[in-house]
């Protein structure tokens, strides 16, 4: 009977211990947020706020998703050609301080904030960029005499009750690179970011573009061509000119889900019956970018279900695993649409979100999620917010390497020691010196592994904590009274390349006061 027991027992146990390896969190994930600020979607929670409430309100913000595990943030700082920062170039936005050009009062560059805000918790900055959007609607009252709609008047077309710049204009592509080459060149960010918005989405009237097509499309076999070359000279120009000035920033695009539809003049696209597609009405080729190395990650929209007979989630996932052509693949998850979108039951399911992000998980060449929008995530729709934090990122996560950008490791922090206190284990490190390609450390890492177990540094759960290169030091307040302990530090780069570890340290922890 004993021995039954214990074959049942075993039969039992590995199930459960396979389905629990399948369900241990990745050490190297990408996981974001977008913050949206157009209409102040996510931030500012409304116009016109003082600047200590608009700081409060992010790093409220920023502190919610460090406990729900995220290492990066999408941040919205042009939205309509207008700025969330400090420019000479262009005006202060409306949905900033409520007026367009009036600056933030007390006086602040919410941008610089809002990047050592990201950076102090481990989080990388992806600065977001609207390229073509100008207005969120005609109302010339809303607009300040000074706005470049109104300076420069003949760059701009009225479509869909907005106004866009005329994609077509070469001093237009001229003028686009060079405002985001100002935040390149000005701010530390990690990377760069494109929505889909790139021509506007269709409506019944044609984009009314014939007198520049006329001026400038003459090389070109049709206007379709055209149209996907001026995109791509944008695209190219901006990504030449990233390289050139900084190359560790990276490039990114988070298009609509549907690159083409998979037809006999192009078997190339995806299983899916989409009315919309980025190349052939977007005039975005994705694909083409990724394929000719112009970007360095790529984020499809798939805001659809699992199942969906015009565009499955699934098919989706697998056709841009097989097409990102070695670039991050991350998934842009409609969170926005759970337990709101009553046309489809399966948004208003407990389990579809879960089944998403295991599905990534077990898809080749994922590299992680970003989710829409922050305000949808933390308002916990179907408990959302609730699986991030007590399973899918209940361990912390490193940002996945980029080997094209850079391959060299920083060298290892210097000098770690560990003291024992009744408010847990002190730690202190020297930082780490230049490495060959003259980079120093941007974050450490700290690992904690219990007494007599090999150190294992592919195990997140040995990751005790992730601090900015500032921060020499970390007290760790999660230890017990009389057990030992081995910890060690590592160094990354901007680019996330791990250094070798310190030499270890061992201590045994103190009744904690």
């Amino acid at each position: 009977m004993k021995k039954l027991f214990i074959l049942c027992f075993l039969l039992l146990s590995f199930p459960a211990l396979e389905a629990f390896s399948q369900s241990t969190p990745p050490k190297r994930e990408f996981r974001a947020v977008w913050i949206a600020t157009v209409a102040n979607i996510d931030w500012p929670s409304q116009p016109g706020l003082s600047s200590v409430i608009q700081k409060e309100e992010f790093k409220y913000i920023l502190d919610e998703h460090q406990k729900n595990g995220m290492n990066a943030v999408v941040v919205q700082v042009r939205p309509t050609t207008d700025a969330f920062y400090r420019s000479d170039k262009e005006l202060w936005s409306h949905w900033l301080t409520g007026t367009q050009g009036k600056a933030p009062n007390p006086p602040y560059d919410p941008l610089a904030f809002q990047i050592a805000e990201a950076h102090k918790r481990g989080m990388e900055f992806h600065a977001w960029f609207n390229p073509y959007r100008a207005s969120h609607d005609t109302v010339i009252a809303n607009l300040n005499p000074n706005h470049i709609t109104q300076t420069k008047p003949e760059w701009f077309i009225q479509y869909g009750g907005k106004l866009y710049f005329k994609p077509g204009l070469p001093e237009v592509r001229e003028y686009i690179t060079g405002i985001i080459m100002d935040v390149v060149r000005n701010y530390e960010v990690d990377a760069i970011h494109f929505d889909d918005y790139f021509y506007p989405y269709p409506t019944a009237e044609p984009f009314p573009d014939d007198e520049d097509f006329e001026k400038y499309g003459a090389d070109f076999a049709s206007k379709d061509d055209w149209r996907r070359y001026n995109v791509d000279e944008v695209i190219k120009s901006l990504s030449d000119s990233i390289k050139a000035v900084n190359p560790r920033v990276k490039f990114g695009i988070s298009p609509f889900s549907i690159w083409r539809n998979k037809t006999a003049e192009d078997p190339r696209g995806s299983d899916t019956k989409g009315g919309l597609t980025n190349y052939d009405h977007l005039y975005a080729d994705i694909r083409g970018w990724l394929e000719k190395g112009w970007i360095d990650y790529n984020v499809p929209q798939l805001y659809f279900h699992i199942g969906y007979d015009v565009a499955d989630y699934a098919k989706l996932l697998d056709w841009w695993s097989k097409n990102n052509f070695g670039k991050h693949l991350y998934i842009g998850q409609g969170t926005y649409k759970v337990n709101s979108d009553r046309r489809f039951k399966e948004w208003s399911d407990p389990l579809e979100n879960g089944r998403q992000l295991r599905l990534n998980r077990s898809t080749p060449d994922v590299h992680g999620s970003v989710f829409f929008s922050s305000r949808s995530v933390m308002s916990n729709p179907n408990g959302v917010q609730d699986s991030l934090r007590q399973d899918f990122y209940r361990l912390p996560a490193l940002v996945p390497t980029m080997a094209w950008i850079d391959a060299i490791a920083p060298l290892a922090p210097e000098a770690l020691e560990a003291k024992s206190t009744h408010a847990g284990v002190y730690l202190n490190w020297s930082p780490s010196k230049p490495a060959s390609d003259g980079e120093t450390a941007r974050y450490y890492v700290v690992y904690r592994f219990p007494k007599n177990q090999q150190p294992n540094f592919d195990n997140p759960e040995n990751i005790v904590a992730k601090v900015y290169k500032d921060t020499l030091h970390y007290l760790d307040r999660n230890v017990q009274p009389g057990k030992r302990y081995t910890y060690v530090v590592t160094a990354l780069d901007q680019i996330q390349n791990e250094s070798a570890p310190t030499a270890r340290v061992k201590v045994k922890g103190k009744k904690l006061l």
